[in-house]
């Protein structure tokens, strides 16, 4: 490296088992050193996603990807906003000083001082955006859009409810709905109520006093964060030809999906199933910018801690209480 010399530390959140925040340590690595095709980023903000709390605790299996008995990576954090430091020798997009934020969530890392990215996980930062803000889209935003798009078939007048509204995840989802011309009902924790009206939501549920599935009231298009129920929980809230789609929640609700949704979307004329997701596409990356500078489409942000802080920072995700996203601050400030 050119700019850094190689043995050169940084500090890091670090674990090295599966379990609660508390195994989360403060510590001193090696800065890494950018590949061919990759850029070294001074990061200056990550935000937390419900992956980085599945990664941390191990749970459902399924977040165990990278290693089944203990973390394959074991540095959390994917959605990250810094500035490039040093290019590798094919990188042609960026150049150091560039200010950019991308999702790196197959290889994480984004809870340190530095993080090597591939220069095609990423994009130049709107200048209009702080690094908090950047650090709030990647994952979150483009989930949602696409879940709601592409999956959901989301059409102006339709009946859309969302779980999990409340969240990082769906408050854009909540935000997009409405862009999109849906009648949307919001469901979350009855803290997260007045949040979901002030974004829009044409009807809001207190999950802790009424289950949706079970209300009677039905709908075009569900997208649930946190799915936990049977899939013959869903099918009963959505009206014919509706489409459930769940991008988080249990193992026995995504294996279920897996084997029975496609059953029961024959039988019954109703889709069931997950979203497929194009990570860091460029063209909605590009939509979350212009729908940004409109003031269409924002990040919701509840509270920002600084590194050292990130195992409370996680706890307080873990616990649900979150209104919006969570972001880690790094290095110098930030907005």
């Amino acid at each position: 490296m050119d700019l850094i010399s190689r043995g050169s530390k940084m500090k890091a959140i670090v674990y090295k088992k599966y379990g609660p925040p508390a195994g989360l340590a403060l510590q001193e690595v090696e800065i890494p050193a950018p590949q061919e095709n990759e850029v070294l980023i001074k990061l200056l903000a990550t935000s937390l996603n419900a992956s980085d709390w599945e990664s941390l605790t191990g749970k459902p299996l399924y977040a165990r990807f990278g290693g089944l008995l203990k973390p394959g990576r074991q540095i959390l954090g994917s959605d990250i906003a810094g500035r490039v430091e040093v290019v590798g020798s094919k990188v042609t997009r960026y150049k150091p000083g560039d200010e950019v934020f991308g999702d790196i969530l197959w290889r994480k890392g984004g809870l340190a001082e530095y993080v090597c990215a591939p220069e095609n996980a990423l994009a130049l930062k709107p200048a209009s955006m702080t690094f908090e803000q950047a650090a709030a889209y990647p994952q979150a935003a483009l989930v949602a859009l696409q879940a709601l798009r592409d999956s959901g078939q989301i059409e102006a007048g339709k009946r859309v409810l969302i779980n999990g509204a409340g969240g990082g995840m769906g408050t854009f989802g909540l935000q997009f709905a409405k862009w999109y011309g849906a009648e949307v009902t919001g469901v979350d924790r009855t803290e997260k109520l007045d949040l979901m009206r002030a974004l829009g939501a044409d009807h809001v549920i207190d999950h802790t006093q009424e289950d949706y599935t079970k209300n009677g009231q039905q709908y075009d298009l569900i997208l649930d964060v946190i799915a936990q129920r049977s899939i013959f929980a869903y099918n009963r809230a959505l009206r014919p030809e509706g489409i459930f789609v769940f991008v988080g929640g249990s193992m026995s609700t995504l294996l279920q999906a897996l084997v029975l949704g496609p059953l029961l979307s024959r039988i019954v004329g109703k889709k069931i199933g997950g979203n497929t997701w194009q990570q860091n596409k460029k063209e909605d990356l590009a939509l979350l910018e212009e729908l940004f500078i409109a003031g269409t489409v924002v990040p919701v942000i509840d509270r920002t801690y600084p590194l050292r802080a990130a195992p409370e920072a996680l706890r307080y995700l873990g616990e649900c209480h979150a209104r919006g996203k969570v972001v880690i601050t790094i290095g110098e400030k930030t907005a």
